[in-house]
């Protein structure tokens, strides 16, 4: 009932002078030098992970075609190959998100995010007070959120 009759009468929009909208755009630098470095250090991450992927396969094939057989090697790539579906398997079982690159993405930025966040004393819940106040109509259910994995702008 109070949400409808809150619908009703329009409150005063916050002025250009505001000292509060001073404060949301010290905020929104801050939280935009934290998405930053929490794409940086998940990019890194990546970057490594595909190191690792190259570094594996390239030894796999030296072991397949040099010093063992593809007999040998067959078990050994089928135990690998299900390793990594179960570490999938155990991602979207702990996360609720599809085992896909940019899930993971999504889910190292946000774990990285929320740690810088905390290491640098950011305090999330008055920027989503002040988004709420100077944006009320920012269409997502919750004011803070994440980076898009599409970087190609």
């Amino acid at each position: 009932v109070a949400k409808a009759l809150g619908g009703l009468i329009p409150l005063p929009e916050p002025g250009l002078n505001d000292p509060r909208r001073k404060e949301l755009i010290e905020l929104e630098q801050q939280k935009a030098a934290i998405d930053t470095k929490a794409d940086s250090l998940v990019r890194r991450e990546l970057w490594l992970g595909l190191a690792y992927l190259v570094v594996q396969t390239a030894g796999f094939m030296r072991l397949t075609f040099w010093e063992l057989s593809w007999d040998v090697m067959e078990p050994i790539c089928f135990y690998v190959t299900s390793m990594y579906f179960m570490a999938g398997y155990a991602f979207f079982l702990r996360t609720s998100k599809e085992p896909s690159f940019e899930g993971f993405y999504q889910s190292r930025f946000n774990a990285k995010q929320k740690k810088l966040i905390e290491s640098q004393g950011f305090d999330i819940r008055r920027y989503n007070e002040l988004k709420e106040i100077f944006y009320p109509d920012s269409s997502s259910q919750h004011a803070f959120t994440t980076a898009s994995f599409d970087h190609s702008e």
